[in-house]
This record gives structure tokens, C-alpha cells and sequence, in this order.
């Protein structure tokens, strides 16, 4: 409900302001050390990046509350949003986005958690699992670069908005595609935030579309194995549909005026 999120908010932002916060039956402040509000910063946005991996790999809905608190927390103490987007691009290199090339001297096992994958006692884990953790981070990313905190101050900029999203789109189409990841990680994307992209820059954007139809999506294909199709096909259907309608549909979830009534 919204009035739930509004007191989150404002529970978090009074503990980041020096205020004093009730928790598990007890007061705590950032004042009581000298690094507490360091060390709030830092636990917080390590815990946003978390929801991503977690919550939201499960429950794609779950991306714009947890953005939209986000936002209005990265607007008042922009030191969140610093380190949110250090532990995500750590998290998720492809974030950034960014495909490390393994080095010289680099193990497997290192050069796999540089990719994202988490390895347990040497054991890897399962691609499906992998996939969607980086799914759930770049879900949630994409809800926060067009989202608000609606009782924030609106005279400023938003602190990370969505020319931030456009640039990333731009850079991914200039990677060359890896099987599995790309075609993933491009539907998220354009699922989450494909309709505020196309609102912002119209004739742009369909541009964008077309080059993903025509030269980028036969690049994906030229890399993926016939097992690994499933992505791949729903990323040209959802792109095929959205030009046909020349319409990229609202996402699921999206926060409506209604639900801050609630």
C-alpha cells in the first residue's frame, strides 16, 4: 500500500538525517559513531542491490516500490545512490554495461564472479539461477531511472533519470552479444522501462527498435545455440509486437496514481 511505502521512506530517511529510529524494540541514530551514517550508506544500498537479486528475480512486480523509495532516498542523500550503483555494477557487470574479458593470470573461479556468477567451494552456480539474479538488477535499475518519490521536491533533476537508461541502451547495442545474457537483459529492459524511453525520445527510440529488429537481434542469433533460444524468442516477439502497435505497452506493476491512496 502506499501509505506502507511512505513510512518506509520516511523511516530510512529520518535514520540518514541523524534522527533518532525505533527498531526491533530499540533507538538507534547514525550520531551514536563516528562512521554510522558511513556505514548506514553503505548497508543500505548493499541491501537495495539485494531486493534486485532477490525479490525482484521472483517477483518482477516487486521492482517499483522497491525503486520508487529508492529514488526519493538517492534525491535526499545522493551517497546512497553512489554506492547502490557500486555494489550493482560489482553485482551485475552488465549494469554498467560491461562484459569482462578474462586476463592473463585471472582463474576460472575469479574470472566467473567478475561475470556475476556466485561460486561456492569451487562449485558455480546454476545458469537459470544466474540469469535471473542479473535480471531481477537490471529489472529493478530500469524501474529506477524513470521513477519519482511523488513528495519529494520536484524543482531538481531526478539524481540518476533516464538518460542514464538511454545511454545504457545505446552501449549494449554496441557490445557484441553474449548467448543467454543479451536477449535477456534487453527484454528486462525494454519490458520495465521501454514506454517511458519511447515517451522521452520518440522518433529516437523507434530508430533504436528497428536497428535491435533488423541488425541486432540476427547478431544474438549468430551466437546462441538452439537450447538457448527461449530468451531470444520473446525478445523478438515482444519487439515485433511494439513495432507492429507502434506502441511499447505500460509495464506490469507500474505504480498508478490510485495506488498512493491506498
Amino acid at each position: 500500500a502506499g501509505s506502507k511505502l511512505r513510512e518506509v521512506f520516511d523511516k530510512i530517511n529520518n535514520l540518514l538525517s541523524g534522527k533518532p529510529v525505533q527498531t526491533e524494540g530499540q533507538t538507534v541514530s547514525v550520531t551514536q559513531h563516528p562512521q554510522g551514517l558511513e556505514f548506514v550508506c553503505y548497508k543500505l544500498a548493499e541491501k537495495f542491490v539485494r531486493h534486485g537479486e532477490g525479490e525482484v528475480s521472483y517477483h518482477h512486480d516487486s521492482a517499483f516500490p522497491i525503486a520508487v523509495v529508492l529514488s526519493g532516498i538517492w534525491e535526499l542523500h545522493p551517497r546512497v545512490g553512489d554506492i547502490f550503483l557500486a555494489h550493482l555494477h560489482k553485482k551485475c557487470p552488465y549494469s554498467v554495461p560491461f562484459y569482462p574479458a578474462r586476463k592473463e593470470g585471472t582463474s576460472m573461479e575469479e574470472y566467473q564472479r567478475m561475470l556475476g556468477y556466485e561460486v561456492h567451494d569451487s562449485k558455480v552456480e546454476e545458469q537459470d539461477h544466474f540469469l535471473k539474479r542479473m535480471s531481477g538488477m537490471i529489472r529493478l535499475y530500469a524501474a529506477i531511472i524513470q521513477l519519482r518519490w511523488p513528495y519529494g521536491n520536484k524543482q531538481g533533476a531526478h539524481p540518476h533519470g533516464l538518460s542514464y537508461g538511454w545511454r545504457w541502451l545505446a552501449q549494449m547495442l554496441n557490445l557484441e552479444p553474449l548467448a543467454d545474457v543479451t536477449a535477456m537483459l534487453l527484454l528486462d529492459f525494454l519490458e520495465v522501462c521501454g514506454n517511458a524511453l519511447m515517451k522521452q525520445y520518440g522518433i529516437q527510440f523507434w530508430k533504436t527498435m528497428f536497428f535491435i529488429q533488423k541488425s541486432y537481434i540476427p547478431r544474438i542469433e549468430a551466437v546462441t545455440s538452439s537450447g538457448q533460444m527461449g530468451c531470444l524468442s520473446r525478445l523478438k516477439n515482444f519487439v515485433q509486437k511494439c513495432l507492429r502497435a507502434e506502441e511499447i505497452p505500460l509495464p506490469k506493476g507500474i505504480l498508478t496514481p490510485s495506488f498512493w491512496r491506498t
